[in-house]
């Protein structure tokens, strides 16, 4: 079933507010928080510093009335930058690779910041920056893989 999640981009302390999240609403994570060392091996990727391999990878936590935040460490080492505007992404968690394109394919018309729709070691996945400035992350989860 399809939903919607509100994606936090955090610049090395997502996982302090997340476990102040975690207080403040009484809940637990969906599953456990990936780190930067979690990710499967790739030899053509890229090279992490020691202390960019305990960031957040990837971190969500139900809050109320069904929605849930998730999360990121965006890496300086790497070009990124935190700065209001790329902090909060609406993140569309989709049944199919098919209404995924769709949806991408009408947000992002005149959209800049693109990533485009394609296979990941979660799932399908893409992402653009739409002509009115809001962030949108389109997700089809892995059967095998849990947020």
């Amino acid at each position: 079933m399809s939903k919607i999640a509100i994606y936090l981009n955090f610049q090395g302390n997502a996982d302090d507010a997340f476990h102040f999240y975690k207080t403040v609403f009484g809940t637990e994570f969906s599953a456990p928080i990936m780190r930067i060392k979690d990710l499967p091996s790739d030899p053509n990727g890229p090279k992490f510093s020691e202390s960019d391999l305990n960031c957040v990878m990837h971190v969500a936590l139900p809050i109320t009335g069904g929605t849930e935040i998730m999360g990121t460490d965006m890496l300086e080492s790497m070009g990124h930058k935190l700065v209001v505007g790329n902090n909060t992404t609406i993140s569309l968690q989709l049944d199919s690779k098919e209404e995924a394109d769709k949806m991408y394919q009408a947000l992002s018309e005149g959209a800049s910041d693109q990533e485009p729709m394609r296979d990941e070691f979660w799932g399908y996945w893409g992402c653009c920056l739409d002509k009115f400035g809001i962030r949108w992350m389109f997700n089809v989860m892995n059967e095998n893989y849990n947020n």
